[in-house]
């Protein structure tokens, strides 16, 4: 199959060059207009089918135009669309009283955690108040002096101003300096570093269990556990970002429980939990939510009834043990199979890492003409990190969809080769 660039009709391209036009050019973006998908496929306006292995950059757990997913929106739609938070909403309560349920139940009650949560709109608002929560703690505990945040690098957390002051990359943060003061950024995975950087002015640490935009990084044991008996040493909050990494996408619940004895005091989440629909949530545990006090955080469109409606309808079903099994197993038939390419290709690729449908294939050049090599094989990828594509498709993938993958990637990476 081949959707060479040269195939893109001429009313497309006329299309796209009127969209830019209306359109802050901040996306830099093939002439594709996606206009439909079901399952793990999507379809361009040129009628051309490409196996999406992006999800919409991890969002779509559950595929393309879910059937469940579209009668939830259609009802919830026909039901009642937003409130505002001056009033209580049964899909919001719900969805809450599950997260925090769940999340003691996949923890084990020995290792329960998990209070309370707060609904927001998106990954970066999420984390935007994980940091002010984090603010108000030092406060809370120690006075103004205990502020400072530690961030690690590679690390993304969204791009407000808070959350890119914790995203240590030049180039999203040197346009809009200057940023947050009293953040500082470590080293990810560097024990001595992080147990040296936590002092008694930390008020937080924010990192993710694996890192994804950052080119798929999982943490060591050692790491975590250092980090977290310095945060208790220092009475610092510990902040777990699984917007990419969480909600089924490692094979578990949480990213954080593919390690031993870990838990933080306060976990964002937003990409999958809705499929699509814009939502996000923050976890926190029991003192932090009891040092929450009215009107100190807030939100007009955060917990409406029709994201927390899907929200509740998509959380309910990636939780299911037997789906997690699904992704695990999944996930390790996947990364065999791009290993096994790595071995016929050692010279450029030179890792491949991850768990469970979170995987990194790292090669020795820029893979960013491998993308489009193999778009122009009916296969989406996005890149992240240095080097490193991102294999993150669909919850939801069958084995025979993942082994089309791999051969369409097989041949975008041979024909890379090529031009090396």
């Amino acid at each position: 199959m081949t959707h060479a660039d040269s195939q893109v009709s001429d009313a497309t391209r006329a299309r796209v060059e009127r969209f830019n036009r209306f359109t802050v050019t901040t996306y830099g973006r093939p002439d594709l207009i996606i206009s439909h998908g079901k399952g793990c496929y999507v379809y361009d306006s040129d009628g051309r089918e490409f196996l999406d292995f992006t999800a919409g950059i991890a969002v779509n757990a559950l595929g393309h135009s879910d059937p469940e997913v579209a009668q939830v929106l259609f009802d919830q739609a026909n039901k009642l669309v937003h409130t505002s938070n001056l009033y209580h909403n049964e899909n919001a309560g719900a969805l809450a009283e599950a997260l925090v349920t769940t999340t003691t139940e996949h923890d084990g009650p020995a290792r329960s955690w998990a209070s309370q949560i707060f609904l927001a709109n998106s990954g970066t608002e999420a984390n935007e108040g994980a940091l002010k929560f984090a603010r108000k703690w030092g406060k809370y505990v120690a006075g103004p002096e205990k502020h400072k945040i530690v961030n690690f690098s590679n690390a993304f957390h969204g791009r407000s101003f808070g959350a890119l002051s914790a995203t240590p990359k030049e180039k999203y943060q040197e346009p809009f300096a200057p940023l947050v003061p009293g953040f500082s950024t470590v080293p990810y995975n560097n024990v001595d570093e992080a147990i040296a950087a936590i002092t008694d002015e930390t008020c937080g640490v924010i990192l993710e269990p694996i890192q994804g935009e950052g080119g798929i990084h999982p943490a060591t044991q050692e790491f975590l556990s250092a980090v977290r008996k310095r945060c208790d040493e220092k009475n610092a909050l510990l902040i777990f970002d699984e917007i990419q990494c969480g909600l089924g996408r490692t094979g578990t619940l949480w990213g954080y429980q593919q390690f031993k004895d870990i838990q933080p005091d306060i976990l964002t989440m937003a990409k999958p939990l809705a499929n699509g629909v814009p939502i996000g949530a923050i976890m926190v545990n029991e003192a932090v939510g009891d040092m929450m006090k009215l009107g100190e955080h807030g939100t007009t469109f955060g917990g409406n009834p029709l994201a927390t409606a899907v929200g509740l309808n998509v959380f309910k079903r990636i939780s299911q043990p037997s789906f997690l099994e699904k992704v695990q197993a999944g996930g390790k038939a996947l990364k065999e199979d791009l290993q096994s390419l790595q071995q016929q290709y050692p010279e450029i690729i030179k890792d491949v890492r991850g768990k469970g449908l979170l995987i990194g294939v790292e090669f020795t050049q820029d893979p960013s003409p491998l993308v489009k090599l193999a778009r122009e094989r009916g296969l989406l990828l996005v890149t992240a990190g240095c080097n490193t594509v991102r294999i993150i498709p669909p919850l939801i993938l069958t084995r025979e969809d993942a082994q089309k993958g791999v051969a369409r990637f097989a041949g975008a990476v041979e024909a890379f080769a090529e031009t090396l």
